[in-house]
């Protein structure tokens, strides 16, 4: 009997939730923002560019560095020829020119070229140009000090890090800084959710018990059934939008990537080969089986990553739900609910300020301490899992601890709503409501 009064009210505030309209415009809202917050920066910066609007003349009065430098890339650089400083300031006026650098006959000892212009390319293309010139002097320095040139090619060439991953099955490129970007974003999705599903429940909580509602619910069924069914319901809610936006939101990422440049059909074999002669050179290193998007290459993500966030998701959600139900039991207006749930909304919060400590340092003290706090639990231990491997001992050890601390979230939600739920008038004390939680009814 009380299986079935919980499931009635599950099935009514799942149901005139997900038949809103709020709940269909944000499922389908969301994706689409989430394309929009990728393709801006995209656009910006290719509508940016590097500030390039014409033609740059280099006028060089060592004789030696002029075309090195317009052979860099000559839709950009062209000599200055026999044109005197005058006439190309009057090209420049005229925007023949965008502008036109002097290197001067001292510039080996100096350092120091001068670049005319109209002003107003900005910062990206007076680096572009420094980067351009920058290369050359510093060969002829080395030139002139009598370095072999087998020495300045070596010098050119630097190095290139590789980084490889240890795991059971043999080495796999590490990508610990996207992996680390989709443990923060995982992670920022669980604090919105808890706070947007859980605030939810404290205000259907509060409307009901402002309209009388509650008092007609609680002569058929028992304030913890009341509570469990509200909490429950919403949280199906909060499930249903959250599959939905995984579904939406894989769609649009899809479509996003064909109209990204480098993501063609011909540029996805063009990658292949290449992976294919990478791993022939490096026969024991195995690249990891992840999406490319254009020059950006994303890790693989295990199943395990989802399933386990969606346990921290769930588990989170209830813990806090719970005792945003409970506040909401206790207040008759909104306002005074969110006065007294800042101290349930604090851990929530203090664990974005924690994630940055998490990814500076997945497998740290700080860290791992940090995630095996249950409130702390279902944001840092999912950015952690994303991050790094974590420590199967580690993982189980969180669920334990986050399911008890569930139950005694339930206990403690209870002992508040079975006497809050039907009080009127001053919002209570915090001392008040420590009172209810030792009383026994």
């Amino acid at each position: 009997m009380t299986t079935n009064k919980i499931g009635v009210i599950i099935s009514h505030e799942y149901l005139s939730r997900v038949k809103a309209k709020w709940f269909l415009l944000t499922t389908l809202l969301a994706p689409l923002a989430l394309v929009v917050m990728v393709m801006i920066p995209v656009l910006a910066a290719v509508l940016a560019g590097d500030g390039n609007e014409g033609k740059v003349a280099v006028m060089d009065r060592t004789g030696i560095l002029a075309d090195k430098v317009v052979n860099t890339d000559t839709s950009v650089y062209i000599h200055a020829g026999s044109a005197t400083e005058a006439q190309l300031k009057e090209k420049v006026k005229g925007m023949v020119l965008q502008a036109y650098v002097v290197i001067p006959a001292d510039v080996l000892d100096s350092g120091r070229v001068l670049m005319y212009s109209r002003g107003g390319s900005g910062f990206s293309f007076e680096k572009s140009v420094s980067r351009t010139i920058e290369p050359f002097v510093v060969k002829a320095r080395l030139l002139r000090a009598g370095t072999d040139t087998s020495v300045i090619r070596l010098v050119e060439d630097g190095i290139a890090v590789q980084s490889l991953k240890i795991t059971e099955q043999g080495l796999e490129e590490d990508r610990s800084g996207a992996s680390a970007a989709i443990g923060y974003g995982a992670g920022i999705v669980i604090y919105m959710l808890i706070f947007l599903y859980g605030s939810m429940v404290m205000r259907g909580v509060v409307e009901e018990k402002a309209n009388r509602i509650v008092e007609v619910l609680a002569s058929s069924a028992r304030p913890f059934q009341i509570m469990m069914g509200k909490v429950i319901g919403i949280g199906l809610v909060g499930l249903t939008q959250l599959t939905l936006w995984f579904i939406l939101g894989t769609v649009a990422l899809l479509a996003l990537a064909t109209l990204i440049p480098g993501t063609s059909s011909a540029d996805t074999v063009a990658q292949l080969q290449q992976m294919q002669q990478m791993q022939q050179q490096m026969p024991m290193a195995t690249p990891a089986q992840g999406m490319q998007i254009g020059e950006v290459s994303l890790p693989s993500i295990p199943p395990l990553f989802f399933v386990l966030f969606l346990f921290y998701f769930l588990v989170g959600y209830f813990i806090y739900a719970t005792f945003y139900a409970a506040v909401g039991s206790a207040v008759d207006q909104e306002a005074d609910a969110n006065s007294i749930a800042f101290p349930i909304a604090l851990p929530v919060i203090l664990c974005l300020l924690f994630i940055g400590n998490v990814l500076a340092s997945p497998n740290g003290t700080t860290a791992v301490v940090l995630s095996l706090i249950p409130l702390f639990t279902p944001i840092l231990m999912t950015v952690r899992i994303a991050a790094t491997d974590v420590p199967a001992w580690q993982i189980l050890l969180s669920i334990v601890l986050t399911t008890g601390t569930f139950f005694g979230a339930v206990w403690v939600a209870s002992r508040i709503y079975r006497i809050g739920i039907l009080s009127y008038g001053k919002a209570p004390t915090f001392k008040q409501i420590f009172k209810w939680i030792r009383f026994n009814a």
